[in-house]
């Protein structure tokens, strides 16, 4: 098939618009950095480190593990952890055994983490010693198919004098009261052979994960993903990243091998954390920072500025509230953040003012990009640099990856350039479908042109440059007066206002119009503001329909686990006092 070469002047010099290589299992890509770089560092944690040799053995041995409690190809095997070092072993030590991978958020209640076991038809889950995940991953898998629990403490890879200092002074936070038959994870990795069963993978037919798409539109759905699915996305994720590494040099590909640390403070239980930050990691043979909790700190993120300036990652892929936090952060100025070169964007839109911020802030280059759950998770990127990238776009699509604008009332229209439409990606990215959802999938997709392309639900055009730029999420559009308000167009306009630190907008209902422009603010750190100000302020910055009519100071806005802010919370709060 001939390459598709995306329309645009400012595509990146040297990277391919299609790729190749990529129909292998995903586990290959730590077996091949454990061959090429044994005594590299792969995982960071509390002054503890671990090589890509002893990652790929504690995972040879999670492989064997669960063939011996009976896990056979297909079987699903659930993660209810944060970011600790086993992630990784126990990720691709159940790929090594055929599973099939159920990455859970850790701050799930026990009911939510039991309907995400019981929808998957998981058998076993990884958990974590600690007096709250503990005793709700108990109450989770009553009445699940659940047989074996792996119980995984935070001492196994400490350094030993902080294990033992933690252990004696009860530091270290356990359950204390653990259930008959549950198993250690260090007592599981000894008691087996560092030898994965030999299990054959048709890497662009066989599932590798079960990633949830988080419930933020109603019951959560499992996406399902191939092998194929993530291998791709990590080696055009590796194409398109190119930096300038030595002064007069022209941009080059990131050096693999130990030249770049990876800031892991995305969850990896999600799809943007998974791929940007531990598999581009692991492909790259790179350092990965692993942060379990990111706002930690008095105040909130002080311990991952500390994280920063002691380890110096040199690529920090984060979410606009994580850029937010470190920009208005009270004592950024006492933290060293240079090493940071490179930040990659995503999970939600990032308002142009946040990313001025940051970058005078930190000296960094911010390049946003787009995707979701369900296409592994990236789509689509700005090019790496100051040139070529453009603000408040998500930038092309990456290498083979195709996108269209299709009408918003039928989706089987292509747009033409610059007029707004429902955003469809077609890539080897893309999912397989939702987990036993047959109806729900095929809703999602639409064949055109012979090619399949996923709905985003997203609206967005492309320029007349070839960027991609999105509008927002259709569910999400406010109609007033006959007129589209699109929340993100009002919500960017509002950052500029020096005292907001975040701003979330809805379709609040109204008698007369249907629905008016409703603003909530979260002010920075010691700010004081009113609703007039804030009115005079978007008169003077917007046009009258799009003005928000109502204005809410809120001390905190309702985030996901990720990063986005909640607007059907805030909407859903709204709809209940009509």
């Amino acid at each position: 098939m001939a390459a598709t070469t995306w329309p645009a002047p400012n595509w990146p010099e040297d990277v391919p618009h299609e790729i190749t290589g990529y129909e292998k299992p995903l586990y290959s890509i730590l077996d091949e950095s454990a061959s090429n770089y044994p005594d590299q560092v792969y995982t960071i944690f509390n002054d503890a480190t671990r090589t890509y040799a002893q990652v790929k053995d504690t995972a040879d041995r999670i492989a064997n593990f669960l063939a011996s409690r009976g896990i056979q190809k297909g079987d699903r095997v659930a993660i209810f952890l944060p970011n600790l070092p086993h992630y990784p072993a126990i990720f691709f030590g159940i790929l090594k055994a055929g599973a099939v991978c159920v990455t859970c958020n850790p701050l799930y209640t026990a009911n939510e983490l039991n309907y995400q076991l019981n929808d998957a038809g998981a058998k076993a889950v990884f958990c974590m010693d600690h007096p709250e995940f503990y005793p709700t991953t108990v109450e989770a898998i009553k009445g699940t198919g659940i047989e074996t629990v792996v119980i995984c403490g935070v001492k196994s890879y400490l350094p030993p004098i902080k294990a033992f200092i933690g252990g004696l002074l009860g530091k270290i936070p356990k359950a204390g009261n653990y259930q008959p038959g549950h198993l250690f994870f260090d007592d599981a990795v000894a008691g087996a052979r560092p030898q994965p069963p030999d299990i054959e993978i048709n890497p662009s037919e066989d599932l590798a994960l079960i990633i949830y798409t988080g419930g933020t539109t109603g019951v959560p759905k499992g996406a399902a993903l191939v092998h194929t699915n993530f291998t791709s996305n990590v080696m055009a994720l590796d194409e398109w990243g190119r930096f300038v590494q030595s002064p007069g040099e022209k941009p080059q590909k990131l050096r693999h091998g130990g030249s770049n640390t990876v800031l892991g403070v995305l969850p990896w239980y999600h799809s943007f954390g998974l791929t940007v930050a531990m598999l581009f990691a692991c492909y790259t043979g790179s350092g990965l920072i692993c942060v379990p909790d990111p706002r930690a700190g008095n105040p909130p993120f002080t311990e991952v500025l500390k994280i920063v300036q002691k380890n110096k990652p040199t690529i920090m892929p984060a979410v606009p509230t994580i850029f937010v936090a470190f920009t208005n952060h009270a004592l950024l100025d006492q933290y060293d953040l240079t090493s940071i070169t490179g930040c990659f964007s995503g999970g939600a839109p990032l308002p142009p003012e946040v990313c001025k911020q940051f970058e005078e802030k930190t000296g960094a280059i911010i390049f946003e990009g787009y995707g979701l759950s369900e296409t592994s998770p990236v789509a689509t990127a700005n090019p790496t640099s100051k040139e070529g990238r453009k603000i408040g776009s998500i930038g092309f699509p990456v290498s083979g990856t195709d996108i269209k604008i299709l009408d918003i009332e039928t989706a089987t229209k292509e747009l033409p350039r610059g007029e707004d439409g429902e955003i469809a990606i077609c890539g080897p990215q893309v999912m397989q479908g939702y987990w036993n959802r047959p109806k729900e999938t095929e809703e999602v997709f639409r064949e055109i042109d012979g090619k399949k392309f996923f709905l985003t639900g997203d609206i967005g055009h492309v320029d007349e440059e070839g960027y991609i730029l999105v509008t927002d999420r259709k569910k999400y559009l406010i109609i007033v007066g006959g007129f589209n308000v699109y929340p993100r167009d009002v919500e960017d306009i509002l950052f500029k206002h020096h005292k907001v630190e975040l701003a979330a907008v809805i379709g609040a209902p109204d008698e007369k119009s249907g629905e008016a422009v409703k603003a909530f603010i979260q002010l920075k750190p010691g700010e004081t503001a009113t609703e007039d100000e804030i009115k005079e302020f978007s008169k003077e910055n917007m046009a009258g329909y799009k003005r928000p009519r109502q204005v809410e100071f809120r001390e905190t806005l309702p985030v996901s686990n990720v990063g986005k802010v909640l607007r059907r919370v805030l909407r859903d709060e709204e709809l209940k006092k009509s």
